[in-house]
């Protein structure tokens, strides 16, 4: 049981949820809550397809593992190709971002679930090759170490050689106020240039980029579009419109 603290919110905290709440009608907070359930859809889908004995045990497993694992990265690319996501600031509640909503919620078994990704890593080579399908684009040679925890996965660009430390975040969304006060959704793609290190327990926000041949402390956190080159950290200017 979660201690009683932990359910508490913080005024800012508060505020956002209002904020959130105040940029949807209630029609698109059914339409939010009905993608809401695709995980459980999909798990309950494989757990059918397993128990059902319509053939072997060893298709049904295969054929669980396919519903697992490439279902989800496929239906992704086909929902980007039949609907293109810009990147930059998309309003809430707009087309465009029930759209990245949609993407999101085909990640969040692997959100909720994340051994099932640890597993992947225990193949070298694999990993990156799943990323892939998702529409990221990898490198050769990325080590990726334990605990390291992604968001639109869709949403990457990786040199080659690159090694990312231990519980590294990668984190492409932020959710944020505009000049009008108004809640919007930043998605830019986080970029990690050929043989850089990222330290361990590190945070990548939406459109950072790390220079080629960097190294990172630990424990290094980069606001949305913040560059770190040359062992120093810079903010770009006006990175969206």
């Amino acid at each position: 049981m979660e201690p009683a603290h932990s359910t508490v919110l913080k005024p800012g905290e508060i505020s956002r949820a209002r904020d959130f709440a105040s940029a949807l009608s209630p029609q698109k907070r059914l339409l939010m809550l009905l993608i809401n359930y695709w995980p459980l859809l999909h798990l309950v889908s494989i757990g059918v397809v397993i128990a059902l004995p319509w053939t072997s045990w060893r298709w049904r497993i295969l054929a669980g593992l396919a519903l697992l694992y490439l279902l989800p990265p496929l239906a992704a690319r086909l929902l980007r190709f039949v609907s293109p996501i810009c990147e930059g600031r998309i309003p809430v509640g707009s087309r465009t971002y029930f759209i990245w909503w949609m993407m999101f919620n085909l990640q969040v078994v692997f959100c909720r679930l994340p051994m099932l990704e640890e597993i992947l890593r225990l193949v070298p080579g694999l990993y990156s090759f799943w990323l892939r399908l998702w529409g990221a684009r990898i490198g050769r040679l990325t080590y990726w170490s334990a605990g390291l925890r992604i968001l639109d996965r869709a949403f990457l660009r990786i040199g080659d050689d690159v090694v990312f430390g231990a519980a590294v975040r990668l984190n492409p969304h932020v959710l944020a106020k505009n000049e009008n006060g108004q809640l919007e959704l930043i998605l830019a793609t986080v970029t990690v240039g050929d043989r850089a290190i990222v330290g361990g327990y590190s945070l990548l926000t939406a459109g950072t980029e790390i220079a080629a041949d960097e190294c990172t402390k630990a424990l290094f956190v980069s606001p949305p579009f913040g560059r770190f080159k040359d062992g120093v950290r810079i903010k770009k200017p006006n990175p969206v419109p």
